[in-house]
């Protein structure tokens, strides 16, 4: 998977657009962040799990999803190893993400 596959499973989202942060792009709902790509050196996305949904996507595919490090990856931070992805994974991964997402902005 490309950083531009990834990119386009994001924008799938309702109502997902894309915007940057910190010098990379990101992908929001509602104007919360759910997913980002690195900078263009490195072939990585995150997308915004839960710890137990993050636990769950590491333990089926150690290869492609790895927490970040440091306090983010234990609030559920992980990273997607593009270059390893397919669309059903992480696809599967950024649903989950708009959802966790979604669903805080609409208790809002």
């Amino acid at each position: 998977m490309t950083a531009d596959d990834f990119r386009k499973l994001a924008l799938r989202m309702p109502e997902a657009t894309e915007s940057a942060h910190m010098g990379h792009p990101d992908f929001r709902v509602r104007n919360r962040i759910f997913a980002t790509l690195s900078r263009s050196d490195e072939d990585l996305g995150m997308v915004q799990l839960t710890p137990e949904q993050q636990r769950e996507f590491v333990g089926q595919r150690p290869e492609i999803f790895v927490p970040v490090k440091g306090g983010w990856g234990v609030k559920g931070a992980t990273h997607v190893r593009l270059a390893k992805a397919d669309a059903e994974s992480a696809g599967a991964a950024l649903t989950a993400a708009w959802r966790n997402v979604s669903a805080k902005s609409k208790a809002k």
